[in-house]
């Protein structure tokens, strides 16, 4: 039986709240010293993590460059739970978390909530393939030492001194990333990563599969059945993204967007007692907040670290994300920064997520319109006016000012043509949510023919976990390939 959504809510946040140590199926290190021909063949074996009790944990070897198919190879690792019902098994679904997401550990988070009691035909009819993606988690991963962003170095620069500092250091990371991963960190774009799963789709035997994707991976999904027309039988994708717009405009975008959920945000606390700031003007709190940190920087309780205003801001959106968990959370997170203690905003809330491992892709699959100090003065003070709490410091902000002085060149996917040979989509979108705005649904379901969004009253992602009305679309639509009608919503 399906458990209440308030129960799910419950384990979710005690879920993602808690700091797990996260246990590694088998994946091998990248092919080192000679070239060698990727392995068409899945390396299945018993998973031995209790989590992962029944299932198979497998790993592919595929090409570093699928042009140089002989030129090095990485691993891919992936986690094989089987339908329950074998008689009645229709296919394989593969489950694919966000840029610099592990689909393993989202997986995971599933599983330890109870997924297979209330997914339905989801888990029952299908095996569930999560695959971490390439240098990714527990694939083959890209790790540098060099820190993304270092004190003293900003992504809103106010002088062109500090401009030069940003791109320097961009250039130095690169530069170690290079150094420690080799050619791996320039085959990390959308194109390789969707040829990936063809091998594994190849590797697993099937003549098509069906797809799950949340946020990045709609891009992927799309992208995945664009170069192979007729491998997907279905497409189920969970807040899309809209890249038919130019960079810019994507940051004006999602910079409002973020902007809307924190006035939402702040709405629930004036009216939730549950809220840590309840009875206080939340948004004033916030601010000041900020402004004092752009002050004085305030360190964390071990003393390892300090945040200004900006990296609070940037640390805001991902808390947005989740009304009934991520709220509460960053409400917390003020309070306990305004008596000195910074350290909740220094952690991802999604421990799924590296965010090296979103920011090198991120240089790879966006155009850089912006390469000048003057130029990114014009767009900082745009975005200032768009979003006056946030100032615009969400994730495609930080993924544009992260690649200025990238030594790699862009490999932009083009989009908005029409995809021939995709299946129409199931694209569920939340009227509100910090990381993508509602359009982006339509815009997605334009380059897919015969696509429908499903529109969720709300403020989350991953709505297959908190939505009755979402799984029951779902599950209707994996089984039976019907649609609801155009204009849908789920209000629960």
């Amino acid at each position: 039986m399906p458990r209440p959504r308030a129960h799910i809510r419950r384990i979710l946040t005690a879920t993602l709240l808690a700091t797990a140590a996260l246990a590694t199926p088998a994946a091998a290190a990248p092919a080192q010293g000679r070239a060698a021909t990727p392995a068409s063949r899945i390396d299945w074996s018993a998973c031995s993590d209790t989590e992962f009790e029944g299932m198979q944990c497998g790993t592919l070897r595929v090409p570093v460059d699928h042009a140089h198919p002989r030129a090095g190879t990485l691993t891919l690792a992936m986690v094989r739970r089987p339908a329950d019902d074998q008689a009645h098994r229709r296919g394989t679904l593969l489950l694919n978390d966000g840029a610099g997401g592990s689909s393993i550990e989202q997986l995971r988070l599933a599983m330890r909530i109870g997924f297979p009691s209330f997914a339905g035909a989801m888990s029952r009819d299908f095996d569930l393939v999560a695959v971490d993606p390439r240098g990714v988690g527990h694939s083959t991963p890209i790790r540098c030492a060099t820190p993304l962003k270092p004190a003293g170095v900003t992504h809103f620069p106010r002088n062109r001194a500090a401009f030069d500092r940003l791109v320097a250091h961009n250039r130095a990371f690169a530069a170690d990333c290079l150094r420690r991963n080799g050619p791996l960190v320039a085959h990390t774009d959308l194109t390789s990563t969707a040829r990936d799963f063809e091998a594994v789709r190849t590797g697993l035997g099937e003549k098509q599969l069906d797809w799950y994707g949340i946020h990045y991976s709609t891009l992927l999904g799309r992208t995945y059945a664009d170069l192979y027309p007729g491998r997907l039988r279905t497409m189920v994708l969970d807040t899309a993204l809209d890249d038919t717009t130019t960079p810019t405009e994507r940051i004006r975008r999602e910079a409002a967007t973020a902007e809307k959920a924190f006035d939402r945000f702040t709405a629930w606390c004036a009216a939730a007692t549950d809220c840590a700031l309840h009875g206080k003007d939340a948004a004033a709190e916030y601010d000041a907040l900020v402004a004092r940190a752009d002050h004085t920087p305030i360190p964390t309780a071990d003393g390892s670290r300090t945040l200004t205003g900006e990296d609070i801001r940037t640390a805001t959106q991902d808390y947005l994300t989740l009304s009934g968990v991520t709220w509460p959370a960053l409400a917390r997170a003020v309070v306990k920064a305004q008596a000195g203690d910074v350290t909740d905003f220094t952690y991802e809330p999604d421990d799924t997520l590296d965010p090296v491992q979103v920011q090198v892709p991120a240089c790879l699959d966006t155009a850089r319109p912006v390469t000048t100090f003057d130029q990114l003065t014009r767009l900082r003070t745009d975005l200032a006016r768009i979003s006056p709490h946030l100032g615009g410091a969400v994730r495609s902000w930080t993924a544009l000012t992260g690649c200025l002085g990238w030594p790699l060149p862009a490999h932009p996917v083009p989009a908005g043509a029409p995809v021939h040979g995709a299946p129409p989509a199931l694209i569920v979108q939340s009227t509100h949510q910090a990381l993508a705005p509602h359009s982006a649904g339509p815009a997605m379901a334009a380059q897919l023919p015969g696509s429908v969004v499903l529109s969720r009253e709300g403020d989350d992602y991953s709505m297959f976990l908190l939505s009755q009305c979402v799984r029951d679309a779902t599950n209707r639509y994996l089984t039976t390939r019907s649609l609801p009608a155009p204009g849908t919503t789920c209000t629960d």
